[in-house]
């Protein structure tokens, strides 16, 4: 019998789950026929069970690039799922809460660099540097590496190293995120060609947006000091959602009922929704959530914030009666000294949003100043999960058919931006006179 994870209790309210469990095989078999399958993009839903037995080996990268140039802060350059999905892991967690650890860059403006810089003391040698994107040549975070480089190398100098061993020794400060094969990635070319420390891998078949358990989250969470056995535990734990998710027993599968959820506020036309996540502990999931909504539901009528801040200012809308809305709050279990004033605020939503439209509560335990590691791996899975449910539920609720590959786990558009990036509008590592 499947035991479910205790991590993450969930409780629903203005939704009848009995109309959908005549199709509830069908939503499950339709996930399942597409899991793990080449091509499918979805390969996150056995990662987590995949990374824990490289962890050893994670932690050992780590180890070795902190020795190599003696800085003990890393710098994460990327965007979208190789930031979001960090920031959002390092938070959950309660790491990196004083920023002494951990610095992200993945701006191109010069305001933005120079806040960088200062936030390193104006020397770049005072970092490391994790790159990461699966091309290796995402202009963004290319822009970004090569400025790094740069102002390495003259660091190096400035200490009266040669232009070779300037160069040697900048390389040192660099490890790669992206794709295995060096034919399709530049970056993992200049790792190979330049000595950079390891082999982190961005997985095949696994979006941006859906990578929190990929090499550059578990890397960044080592360096900036997780427990090794915590880390083993939030993967233990993620993949036990995994098959939970994959299961039938709606009362054991939480990540079909939220997805069920969503997809019941759209086939009754409610466009609008909101998911607020109470407490700092949250502050970086709101970005990543954000993204998932963006890329995979791909509309931006969900709202996705941070409460009390967003309440008082949101409030206004939620609770107008000409706004139909669904809505959820995710909410730390509170342990310490505010917990009966957090517990009352807690309760008096609730009973604003219950009256108000469907919802459900999700209250995720915690330690400390963030969540148990069996916690975050639950959560964050169940995100992922649910939020490919949405899309399950509502075509085969609606008699739609299926694509080759689900719309949720691509993103065809982006390409519409890139294109005009390309053809030497913008130049990595450009520097204005």
């Amino acid at each position: 019998m499947l035991t479910k994870n205790s991590s993450v209790i969930t409780k629903f309210s203005g939704v009848d789950f009995s109309k959908y469990s005549s199709k509830i095989s069908a939503f499950v078999s339709e996930f399942s026929s597409r899991a793990n399958k080449y091509g499918q993009f979805l390969n996150w839903v056995d990662l987590p069970q995949n990374q824990a037995k490289r962890v050893d080996e994670i932690y050992s990268m780590a180890e070795r690039l902190k020795n190599a140039t003696g800085a003990s802060k890393l710098s994460v350059m990327g965007i979208g799922g190789s930031k979001h999905t960090v920031e959002h892991m390092l938070s959950i967690n309660g790491l990196n809460v004083d920023g002494k650890s951990v610095e992200f860059y993945s701006d191109v403006d010069s305001a933005s660099l120079e806040r960088f810089l200062y936030r390193l003391d104006n020397n770049v040698l005072n970092s490391n540097y994790l790159i990461a994107s699966k091309s290796g040549s995402t202009f963004e975070t290319k822009d970004g590496f090569l400025r790094m480089l740069n102002m390495l190398v003259e660091a190096y100098k400035s200490q009266g190293k040669s232009e070779d061993e300037a160069t040697k020794l900048a390389h040192k400060h660099f490890i790669a995120v992206t794709d295995a094969n060096a034919e399709k990635s530049e970056l993992r070319r200049t790792s190979n060609e330049n000595g950079w420390i390891g082999n982190l891998f961005i997985h095949d078949d696994v979006g941006g947006r859906f990578s929190a358990f990929d090499d550059h989250a578990l890397f960044t969470l080592a360096y900036a000091g997780m427990k090794k056995d915590d880390m083993v535990a939030m993967l233990n734990s993620a993949q036990s959602i995994s098959s939970e998710s994959l299961t039938a027993d709606l009362d054991v599968n939480d990540a079909l009922k939220e997805g069920i959820f969503w997809a019941d506020a759209k086939i009754n036309g409610i466009d609008a929704s909101v998911h607020q996540y109470m407490g700092s502990i949250f502050e970086n999931t709101v970005y990543w959530h954000a993204q998932m909504q963006n890329e995979s539901v791909k509309d931006t009528l969900k709202q996705v914030a941070k409460v009390p801040d967003a309440m008082h200012h949101s409030a206004e809308a939620h609770f107008n009666p000409a706004n139909k809305l669904v809505f959820a709050l995710t909410v730390p279990c509170d342990n310490g000294v505010c917990r009966e004033n957090a517990q009352s605020y807690i309760d008096a939503l609730s009973k604003s949003y219950e009256v108000t439209g469907s919802f459900f509560l999700e209250t995720v335990k915690t330690s400390g100043m963030g969540l148990t590691p069996e916690a975050a791996g639950a959560l964050t899975q169940l995100r992922a999960f649910a939020t490919v449910y949405q899309e399950i539920v509502t075509k085969i609720m609606n008699s739609e058919s299926f694509p080759e590959v689900l719309d949720s786990v691509l993103q065809p558009h982006v390409e519409f931006y890139k294109k005009n990036l390309k053809g030497g509008v913008v130049v990595p590592g450009r520097v204005s006179e």
